[in-house]
């Protein structure tokens, strides 16, 4: 209960001041504008840019993982290969002795 009387005392104390000090409060408001869009504009290139960052870091990491997965197919097939070679080896020293 005490925070709601002190809550409806506060808005009507700034109610008061606002009135009584327009003048000052715009002055006070000129000048605040330009300093927090400035501020703004800076939050929202350097969120920007960490943005593309994270993309980038991404695109890399998706990259390197389709790479490792060529070289693992990649070996695989070489064994493959030289399961083949062998087997055809085996088959040409069978024909050779058949002969």
């Amino acid at each position: 209960m005490s925070l709601l009387i002190g809550g409806a005392v506060a808005v009507i104390i700034g109610l008061i001041g606002l009135i009584l000090w327009w003048v000052d409060f715009l002055i006070i408001l000129k000048g605040g504008i330009p300093i927090i869009l400035i501020l703004g504009g800076v939050l929202g290139v350097y969120i920007g840019l960490d943005e593309i960052q994270d993309k980038l870091r991404e695109e890399r990491q998706r990259q390197e993982e389709s790479l490792a997965k060529a070289r693992e197919e990649i070996e695989m097939i070489r064994a493959q290969a030289e399961q083949y070679r062998e087997e055809l080896e085996k088959l040409k020293e069978n024909a050779k002795k058949t002969e």
